[in-house]
């Protein structure tokens, strides 16, 4: 936000949220000119809404789209405050048009969020900011669905689909969440998954650096004119490339709006920028094994007591490469892996995550208490009443030893040292702890699920083969085997 673009105020609160200096509403001055939405963002609004609440009311008069911190993200730190309103203000004129029309349309529109829940598509339209992450989401809640049938409550989910690769750790049949995320180099503080993404995919360009090293990605071959093999005029070699000519993708297949893909094209390119199959294989690999251990092994999970939920286009092309290298315990491809994220969206909960700054840190009566509050407010929100046990509610704190400046997110004060520990290598038994945040997740059980869906029935397959699916393609290594799970799902194994 440009300096002349930034406005003061008068008023004051201190940092309990208690009033020092009155805020006069009619001493906002004029606004430049040329502006349409406004972030309103206010020293401890956090702890107290009021001050914003007349500004808002004041220049929601003049005609202009407010966004409030204290309705965004209601979270001490004012610098991600401010960055996460302002990215809500910028979105909000433009979503929430297209959203409210999308409303109109049906009896109930419902609209993904990054924290994977559904929320009614009014309330997503006032707060777009928390849409940022919802692309992946769904299919990390279908894929924790499947591995848990599967009888894998511990696994990643591996989305590869023709840009990118995103993966995110599951525990317990639960995606992990995070409290916020960078976007666009932007802290976004709004509740989220906890997804690691890279740039590989299927369509990503393999080339020579100049220092004749290989490199894959980010840069991708898009969907036009898409990979050299698509015979839509693209001539830099992608992994896709690389795919058909190592045979993992059949040449004989016919895939619809394509047609059978151009092996010859796809080894002229290849030879054109003087790499090899292999190699680009091998590249596009080891970046993606380099994510999955991020969010496993970085954060003091042993990799080997997991299993690799594959989906996405290309995702069961390489999966097996990846857990194999990491020493996974299984691979599962999920029924309709190529759509699984569509999947996920009919599949997922109405769920919302409330935050609220606790004001007195080192001070833990009253938690409990305030939890409640929280709890009603969020509860009402999925459309749940007081006896409804239908809602799903999750009672956290956001904790840290005094004098740190980060926190982390545990069930209660008491297991805070043992998450410590887990997460940073130790704890600080004599330290005092202090909750600094009060957070609740309130979710309702989506009415469908994926055993809910149409069966799908595949075979055993012995490796190697390659197995050409209407949405995705499953490349079965030499030494592994594929067996049928439950929701038709296929098991791997070496």
């Amino acid at each position: 936000v440009a300096r002349d673009l930034r406005v003061e105020v008068g008023g004051r609160l201190d940092g309990h949220g208690r009033e020092i200096e009155a805020l006069d509403p009619a001493d906002i001055p004029p606004l430049p000119g040329g502006v349409d939405a406004v972030a309103v963002c206010l020293l401890h609004a956090d702890l107290d809404a009021a001050h914003e609440q007349l500004v808002a009311k004041e220049l929601a008069a003049r005609g202009l789209d407010v966004t409030c911190s204290h309705e965004v993200s209601p979270e001490f730190r004012e610098y991600e405050r401010v960055v996460t309103t302002v990215a809500n203000a910028v979105l909000r004129p433009v979503c929430r048009d297209y959203l409210l029309g999308l409303d109109a349309l049906a009896r109930e529109a419902l609209v993904m969020t990054s924290e994977g829940g559904l929320v009614p598509a009014a309330e997503a339209a006032d707060r777009p900011a928390a849409l940022l992450l919802s692309g992946p989401a769904g299919g990390v809640r279908a894929a924790a669905a499947v591995a848990l049938a599967c009888g894998y409550p511990d696994a990643v989910s591996f989305d590869m689909g023709g840009t990118s690769t995103d993966v995110c750790l599951v525990r317990g049949g639960v995606p992990e969440p995070a409290p916020s995320r960078i976007v666009a180099g932007y802290p976004i503080r709004l509740p989220a998954l906890d997804i690691h993404t890279i740039g590989a995919g299927g369509g990503s360009i393999a080339r020579l650096d100049v220092g004749g090293a290989l490199v894959v990605g980010p840069d991708s071959a898009g969907a036009v004119p898409g990979p050299a093999c698509y015979g839509r005029g693209g001539e830099q070699p992608t992994v896709t490339d690389a795919d058909l000519v190592l045979g993992r993708i059949p040449v004989e297949a016919a895939f619809s709006g394509l047609g059978r893909l151009d092996a010859a094209a796809a080894r002229r390119a290849l030879e054109r920028e003087r790499v090899t199959a292999d190699g680009v294989v091998g590249v596009v690999d080891a970046a993606m094994e380099r994510a999955v251990r991020v969010v496993t092994v970085e954060r003091g999970v042993d990799a080997r007591d997991l299993a690799l939920v594959a989906f996405g286009g290309a995702g069961p092309l390489h999966a097996c490469a990846i857990a194999g290298a990491l020493g996974m315990r299984a691979v599962i491809v999920p029924p309709r892996a190529g759509v699984l994220s569509a999947v996920g969206l009919v599949c997922s909960p109405r769920q919302r995550e409330l935050v609220r700054t606790w004001p007195e840190p080192l001070e833990h009566a009253g938690v409990a208490a305030a939890l409640d509050r929280v709890a009603d407010e969020a509860v009402a929100l999925v459309g749940g009443g007081d006896m409804d046990t239908d809602v799903e509610i999750e009672r956290l704190l956001d904790c840290r030893y005094a004098g740190q400046s980060h926190e982390l997110t545990v069930p209660g004060v008491d297991a805070f040292p043992s998450e410590h520990e887990r997460r940073n290598g130790f704890a600080r038994p004599d330290a005092p702890i202090e909750v600094v945040g009060l957070r609740v997740r309130a979710r309702r059980a989506a009415p469908l699920s994926p055993a809910d869906l149409p069966p799908v029935v595949r075979p055993s397959v012995r490796g190697p083969e390659v197995v050409a699916e209407p949405d995705c393609t499953v490349w079965v290594p030499d030494g592994w085997r594929a067996e049928p799970g439950p929701l038709g799902a296929w098991v791997l194994t070496r």
